[in-house]
Formats: structure tokens, sequence, C-alpha cells
């Protein structure tokens, strides 16, 4: 398998899963490139990753936490996920969207699928982006680009707890919208907070993809 911003390269062993691939490093070797590709520290982040099975090549996304069982002597204290696109979690039957915007990102198929979502959906990739720290994802969703370099380390965590919908109907050819969210947050040097706020998302037609004021969102969140 193949690492999509790195380039790194690793071989693994499918160890089970029905819903998603549980799988494991195959050497220490392949142990210790996958710690590089999560620059020495294990991570549930996900990431955009190309499998390779004989002369198919598989878009899908993986996690860098060991968890459960392993069976090899590898370094590696138990297994991994990998999730393809229709993948779903043990807890639910959807896909889970982190691992379905890496998913599209592998494919080449993420910006396609931002351009044609709703301004919800776009909202909680946006999240999504935020939380697995990913600047492509933030970027092509964002009004602004902003130095995401220094922004992005300093959300450990985020997510969606509360977000009202207006029907599609009510949305219409509208050129701004604002989304009532509710936020919990782990902020770096800060700790967790709650934010009730909003989101302002603007385009310039009525076709075109909606984009998210990344400037207000973070002087609202305490982070300007």
């Amino acid at each position: 398998m193949v690492d999509l911003e790195t380039g790194l390269e690793f071989q693994v062993q499918r160890r089970a899963g029905s819903n998603h691939a549980d799988v494991q490093p195959l050497t220490p070797k392949d142990t210790a490139i996958m710690k590089k590709i999560y620059n020495g520290k294990w991570s549930w982040k996900r990431r955009a990753i190309i499998v390779i099975s004989e002369d198919e090549k598989i878009a899908a996304s993986m996690h860098g936490m060991p968890h459960g069982g392993g069976a090899l002597k590898n370094n590696f204290p138990g297994h991994f996920c990998i999730h393809f696109y229709g993948s779903t979690t043990h807890r639910t039957n959807f896909m889970d969207l982190s691992h379905k915007l890496m998913i599209l990102k592998s494919a080449g198929k993420l910006e396609k699928y931002l351009e044609q979502t709703d301004p919800y959906d776009l909202v909680n990739a946006y999240i999504a982006g935020l939380k697995q720290q990913d600047r492509n994802i933030v970027y092509m969703i964002s009004l602004q680009d902003l130095e995401w370099e220094k922004l992005l380390p300093k959300i450990d965590n985020i997510r969606i707890s509360r977000m009202e919908v207006l029907p599609a109907e009510d949305v219409g050819d509208q050129l701004s919208l604002t989304v009532p969210v509710e936020l919990n947050l782990q902020l770096k040097g800060i700790g967790g907070k709650t934010f009730n706020g909003e989101v302002i998302l603007v385009r310039f037609m009525p076709n075109e993809q909606w984009r998210v004021d990344s400037i207000n969102f973070f002087e609202e969140i305490g982070l300007s």
C-alpha cells in the first residue's frame, strides 16, 4: 500500500474484518515505515492511501492506531483498519465521513464531491478536515487560504454536536448562508471548550460550490 501524501510504501497482511479490513504491517520494517508516515507517533488520524493487490490499485483510507489483537512478530502491538468505499465502522451501518473524504481524495474525486454537495454536508466535511488536520481538504472548502500549517495543529479534536439544517427549498439560490452549530473542541494549550455560534458560507453563483468563511470561523472559536 502507498501513502498518498508521502509516497511511502509498506506491506500489510489482512487479519480479519468484514465491514472493513483489519490489517497489520507484515514485518518490523513495514511497521517502521508506517510510523514514519505518522511522524513517529501512532494516531487515529485518517490518511488517503492506495492499496495495491496484484494488478489492482484501489483508493482507500487508513488510520494509524494499533488496537486489538495481532499475530505477527512485527513490532506492531495489534492491528489497524483500512476502509474502502462503502466500508462501515463496527458501531454504525454508515461510512465514516473522514474515511470517505480520504477515499475520495485518493481516487481523485474529492473536488467534484465538494463542488456538488449541499452546504450542510460541506460544513461536515470542513469540520472533518479540521479534525484530521488535512490541509488539502480544508483548503478546498475554505473561502480564504490561511496559514494552515500553523492553525491546524492547534486543533487536537473537533466535532459537531448540533447543527440546524434548512430544507433544500429554503436555501434556493441564496449566495450566503449562516449555519448555527454547536461544536465540541479540544484546543492545544487551551483544553476543551464548547462553541455555540455560526458557520458562514458563501458562493458567487447559485450553481457554484459553497465556501466556508474561515477567517470568521477561526475568530469565532478563538484561534485568529
